[in-house]
């Protein structure tokens, strides 16, 4: 198995750093508009984009979703606890059978795993939850809710100072 801190780093310089900002606070910005404001033609925009891609740096674009407007406005984090023989295939599959569960976490110590659901109400995350300890291996749980969440729009990869060393 290949863990992500064996993978080689990729070879990005400070335009790269800067496209990703901009992708970051926009992914619908066109090539244009980002070689206005960095200062390249929108062909070296479009070309430094498509290599961004092909190396796996952008793995994608989304679209960012307010849940609560669509009666999804309930969201918690699940620990599962599993035996200590339980792949961790087992595991994600328990939860991804779930339709409510966002994303899964496999983790390092006990629990073994941290599971985002996002629910219409407190009666559908106890339905959820039952459904999780129904699932599987599951030896035990503990539910956190959502009360808020904050973001971080900007990350490491605007300050190319924080990068790790190498090793």
């Amino acid at each position: 198995m290949t863990l992500e801190r064996d993978m080689p780093m990729a070879e990005i310089d400070d335009i790269d750093h800067r496209l990703l900002r901009l992708l970051r606070e926009d992914g619908r910005r066109t090539f244009s508009e980002m070689a206005a404001e960095i200062g390249l033609s929108v062909a070296a925009v479009k070309r430094r984009v498509d290599r961004l891609r092909e190396i796996g740096v952008i793995t994608g674009f989304t679209v960012r979703i307010d849940y609560a407007k669509l009666g999804w406005g309930i969201e918690a984090f699940t620990e599962l606890r599993y035996p200590g023989t339980t792949p961790v295939g087992k595991i994600v599959r328990t939860a991804t059978d779930v339709p409510e569960v966002q994303e899964v976490f496999t983790i390092a110590g006990d629990p073994d795993a941290l599971i985002h659901v996002r629910v219409r109400d407190l009666g559908h995350l106890q339905q959820v939850i039952d459904r999780l300890r129904r699932a599987g291996d599951v030896t035990g749980t503990k539910t956190l809710l959502v009360l808020g969440s904050w973001t971080r729009d900007v990350g490491p990869v605007d300050d190319l100072s924080r990068r790790p060393p190498r090793a």
